[in-house]
């Protein structure tokens, strides 16, 4: 009998393990009986836009903190996948920050080419995860039928991703706030905070990025609460940053350093749980947000037991590409192709990876960390090799363009490390592009 393998979730991790074993099998090799369970209806993960938000039409949590107006907050050189570029997509080169409808239509290009649908099982949700006598048992809810199932598993791999479950602080005087107070995870539409004062709890990429959608589209004011540090960029006349909110008083927002004013809605930009409800508490990952993840040997496989693998879990610098290099590695794991060694060396490499990051000093020593990670698992599996040390130059120029204008930063452009070549000038700046269409931004 054939191994079977059991895909958690088919986001951008999910799909670059469907695409990673298609590969293999295209190449002539015998690949397990594979099956992805997917909870929405279409592929794509958080790239998969709904407006719904709190529970979906099952009842179940709302996978995606997908919004309307979402620019890539990141050049795309830094995330191209080694064997599909854009240019091969699109049939030419685009520029470097494109809308989500123009990432999520690439990302389903690679997989409708490789015609790995018929391996996922839609609107599925996971419910249980158990391990037991070398067999993981799988319990799924099959949504529109209202049945659940249970199936035996050699392999399960979890990329359910961790951008879902909100991290929702509390204040002092939320309970009896005039305006609306929401986590990034709601937040859908920035029309929706037009001509608003408006207070973001964070300094996370989607404090900063759902301020600058809320300054695109015409909120009155924008202020930023930190807890340690401001951003410190170069902000709009109208966007200030203040120490942490410590209470609120009707529609004021206090603040640590005594300063106080008036707000009509409040967005809570502060993070995300890695929380794996369905796993059995053997089988949990457990980490913080950082990019050398808890008990993951490779960064991939759970030391406490190797048949487990966890894909996409660092802090991430890189994506795709970095997915793509930890599903090549899980398959050839899984092929017998690369060895897993003892749980001692796992549990060393684990404690060199923690070591390595916590001496970087800078988000620049971050970056090159994740980039010869990457590099490392490449070296080790038949994945394309690519210019990684041109991708880690990439976002060192966005870091610096940033800097230089942060509501600007998206009118540059990069070369890509995949063919080489440059990315045109998008025909419209970023801050005058309010229709965020797949139409309007290939118009030549």
């Amino acid at each position: 009998m054939p191994k079977r393998i059991a895909i958690i979730g088919a986001g951008p991790s999910g799909l670059a393990q469907l695409r990673a074993f298609q590969s293999a099998k295209q190449n002539g090799e015998d690949i397990p009986e594979i099956v992805c369970f997917e909870k929405q209806s279409n592929w794509g993960g958080l790239w998969n836009y709904t407006w719904r938000t709190g529970v979906d039409q099952y009842g179940e949590p709302v996978h995606g903190s997908m919004y309307r107006y979402l620019w890539s907050n990141g050049p795309k050189e830094g995330l191209e996948f080694a064997d599909y570029s854009f240019e091969e997509h699109f049939g030419k080169q685009i520029a470097s920050y494109p809308p989500r409808a123009v990432l999520f239509d690439y990302i389903q290009g690679r997989v409708e080419k490789a015609g790995v649908r018929d391996w996922i099982r839609f609107e599925t949700a996971v419910r249980r995860v158990e391990f037991d006598n070398g067999t993981f048992h799988v319990t799924v809810k099959d949504l529109p039928n209202d049945r659940e199932y249970t199936e035996d598993f050699d392999h399960v791999i979890c990329a359910s991703g961790h951008f879902s479950t909100p991290n929702v602080p509390e204040f002092p005087g939320f309970e009896s706030f005039k305006g609306r107070v929401l986590h990034a995870h709601d937040f859908r539409d920035a029309l929706e905070f037009k001509d608003q004062d408006i207070l973001i709890v964070g300094t996370s990429y989607s404090a900063e990025d759902i301020g600058s959608q809320c300054w695109k589209y015409g909120a009155k004011s924008i202020t930023v609460s930190h807890r340690t540090a401001a951003m410190g960029y170069d902000w709009p006349d109208n966007w200030a940053e203040v120490p942490l909110l410590t209470h609120v008083d009707g529609n004021t927002a206090h603040f640590k350093d005594g300063t106080s004013r008036k707000v009509d809605a409040i967005i809570l930009c502060t993070g995300y749980q890695h929380h794996f409800p369905f796993m059995a508490e053997d089988l949990r990952l457990k980490t913080a947000n950082r990019l050398a993840t808890a008990d993951l040997y490779k960064g991939v496989v759970w030391v406490k037991n190797p048949a487990l693998f966890y894909l996409g879990m660092q802090d991430q610098w890189f994506t795709f590409n970095m997915f793509d290099a930890q599903a090549w590695w899980v398959r050839d794991a899984i092929l017998g192709k690369v060895a897993i060694p003892s749980r001692a060396e796992m549990e060393a490499d684990v404690a060199d990876r923690v070591a390595r990051e916590d001496a970087g000093e800078d988000d620049y020593d971050a970056i090159w960390y994740q980039g010869d990670y990457i590099k490392e698992l490449i070296a080790e599996t038949d994945y394309p090799t690519f210019d990684v040390e041109g991708a880690c130059q990439a976002f060192k120029q966005w870091k610096g363009h940033k800097k230089a204008g942060i509501m600007t930063f998206r009118d540059n452009c990069y070369k890509s490390v995949m063919t080489g070549s440059m990315a045109p000038i998008h025909h419209t700046p970023w801050a005058e592009a309010l229709d965020d269409s797949l139409e309007v931004y290939l118009r030549n």
